[in-house]
């Protein structure tokens, strides 16, 4: 937020500077071009890329400045690098700027810089001096966040703030809004119909359970009517101490009575 802020500030600045009076000379206005591009804050420059004064520039020897301007909106610093002929020659503070903002549009298209790619682009020539740059101009100028991996050897990018629109750039990011919001209500719509299945399943799922318990309740209605108690029909229990009594006794009336021997067995007389 902070950084976003000083943005702002810093825009409003430059804007006003071009834009206040008429009595610019092309002479000046490219001198505020080299101030805005070589300014340690800035990293923005669409806005003021706009403005209708920065005419008075062209069909003049300081024309190359408007391409110097635009360069730092959209370009990079290779960019720089194979049109250096035709634009005029930058300032140490503006190099650096420009490797800035080259590392900003690379963060945009991968999270993970292996540092080949960043000593190419940058044109550094060494490990040492590359990891120095990302820390000391680009992680502590707060435009970049991110850990450096020296046992890969890549930047790991967590943040980087954004630059500005490219020419076209606008209608893509359109497009691609479009079609998240689509898959966004397509997701939407899904959930929603499975929310209301889930609703009709339970339901469902409840009276089914409602019906089971009218349905034990009828049976336990039934089984009463019949004498049914617990396991064991009423009948059977009311009578079964009975029949136990019945049994026993047929049992002893029907068993025959043991004879006694006779008296000579036991050696008596009759």
């Amino acid at each position: 937020m902070e950084i976003e802020e000083n943005q702002a500030h810093l825009i409003d600045h430059f804007v006003k500077q071009v834009s206040s009076g008429t009595d610019h000379t092309p002479s000046s206005l490219a001198n505020l071009i080299v101030e805005a591009t070589s300014h340690s804050s800035l990293f923005a420059f669409s806005e003021i890329l706009a403005l209708p004064n920065l005419l008075q520039l062209q069909g003049t020897e300081y024309s190359g400045y408007i391409d110097v301007l635009r360069l730092f909106a959209h370009g990079r610093w290779r960019d720089y690098k194979s049109n250096a002929g035709l634009l005029p020659l930058l300032v140490p503070d503006q190099i650096l700027k420009l490797k800035q903002l080259s590392v900003l549009t690379l963060a945009e298209i991968n999270k993970v810089l292996s540092y080949d790619q960043l000593l190419e682009e940058l044109d550094i020539s060494n490990v040492r001096e590359l990891e120095d740059f990302l820390i000391n101009e680009c992680i502590y100028a707060g435009i970049v966040k991110g850990k450096l991996d020296q046992k890969q050897r890549r930047f790991e990018v967590q943040f980087a703030a954004g630059r500005d629109l490219r020419p076209g750039q606008l209608d893509n990011m359109i497009q691609t809004l479009g079609n998240w919001l689509e898959n966004s209500d397509n997701v939407l719509l899904t959930i929603q119909e499975k929310i209301k299945w889930a609703e009709t399943k339970s339901v469902s799922d409840t009276k089914h359970q409602e019906e089971v318990k009218e349905r034990v309740e009828e049976v336990k209605k039934s089984l009463s009517l019949k004498g049914y108690n617990g396991n064991r029909p009423l009948g059977k229990m009311m009578c079964s101490e009975s029949d136990e009594e019945m049994e026993f006794y047929e049992h002893d009336r029907i068993q025959p009575k043991r004879r006694r021997p006779p008296r000579h067995f036991y050696g008596l007389k009759p």
